[in-house]
C-alpha cells in the first residue's frame, strides 16, 4: 500500500487511496497511523474508494507548526476533502479519530452520508475520588522534583519529570506534538452529538479502558440516528480484537 502525500495548511500529509467505487475516509486514533487502519481499508477496498491519512503530526505526515486543536484537525479533514475532489463521503474514525468526526459531522452534515465511530473518544471522563487523589498527589510530586532537582535547569527538569511520571502518551508525544495532546485531551465533544444528522453506527469493545462502555451509550443517547454494537470481550482497538464480527456489521451498515 504506497503512500501519496499532499499539502494542507504547510504540512505534508501522507495518504492511501485504495480500491474503486463511492468514497470511504477513515481516521486514525491518536499516537497511531495508517499502518493501524489498513484492516478497515482491507474489507472496503473491494467496494469502495477508501482514503486514509496520516494525521499531522503522526505517522509519515509533518508535524504541525502551531500547537493543534481537535477543531484544527476538523479544518485539515475539510482541506483533504478538497484536495481529493469529495464532496461527500462515508467517514469511520477509531478514538482520537472518532473525536474530530463528532465535530465534523455536526459542522458539515451534508458532508457525511453515514458515521462509524469506533471506541470514539470526546465524552468526558467520570471522575471519582481516586482520580483527584491522583492528581494532587501527581502535583505534589512535581513541586517536589523541581524543587530539590538542582543537576539541571527548569526545563529539562520538567522534561526528566514527565518522561518518568507522565502517560504513556504523553511520554510519546514530543515538541509541538505534546504541547497538541495536552489541548486535544482536555477538549470535550459531546455538545456536538445532537447536531450530528448521519445514520451512526456505534462500535465499542465490551472492555475498553481508554474510552469505557459507558462513553458509548452517551454517544448513543445524543445521537438522533446511531446504534450501538458491542464487541463482547474486546478492548480499545475493538475492531482488530474481534475483526470477523466487526467485518459483518460493517459491510451490513453500509451494504
Amino acid at each position: 500500500m504506497k503512500k501519496e502525500y499532499t499539502d494542507i495548511l504547510d504540512t505534508k500529509v501522507a495518504y492511501v487511496k485504495e480500491g474503486m467505487g463511492d468514497p470511504v475516509v477513515i481516521l486514525h486514533g491518536w499516537g497511531a497511523s495508517i499502518e493501524t487502519v489498513v484492516p478497515i481499508v482491507n474489507i472496503l477496498k473491494n467496494d469502495f474508494q477508501v482514503y486514509a491519512y496520516d494525521a499531522p503530526g503522526f505517522g509519515d505526515s509533518d508535524d504541525p507548526a502551531d500547537v493543534l486543536s481537535t477543531y484544527d484537525y476538523c479544518e485539515y479533514l475539510k482541506i483533504f476533502l478538497e484536495k481529493m475532489g469529495l464532496d461527500s463521503a462515508v467517514f469511520i474514525g477509531h478514538s482520537f479519530g472518532g473525536k474530530t468526526l463528532s465535530i465534523f459531522a455536526a459542522k458539515y452534515p451534508e458532508k457525511v452520508k453515514k458515521l462509524i465511530l469506533i471506541d470514539a473518544s470526546g465524552v468526558r471522563p467520570k471522575r471519582e475520588l481516586h482520580y483527584y487523589l491522583q492528581v494532587y498527589s501527581f502535583k505534589f510530586l512535581k513541586f517536589l522534583y523541581l524543587t530539590f532537582n538542582f543537576s539541571k535547569d527548569k526545563n529539562k527538569r520538567l522534561e526528566s519529570f514527565y518522561k518518568k511520571f507522565g502517560s504513556e502518551d504523553y511520554k510519546q508525544a514530543q515538541g509541538i506534538m505534546r504541547k497538541t495532546f495536552v489541548k486535544v485531551v482536555n477538549e470535550d465533544t459531546d455538545l456536538h452529538f445532537k447536531d450530528i444528522k448521519a445514520p451512526t453506527l456505534l462500535v465499542w469493545g465490551e472492555k475498553d479502558e481508554d474510552t469505557p462502555l459507558y462513553m458509548a451509550k452517551i454517544f448513543e443517547q445524543n445521537i438522533q440516528d446511531s446504534g450501538l454494537v458491542v464487541l463482547e470481550g474486546a478492548g480499545h482497538y475493538s475492531y482488530l480484537d474481534d475483526y470477523y464480527t466487526f467485518q459483518a456489521v460493517l459491510k451490513s451498515f453500509l451494504s
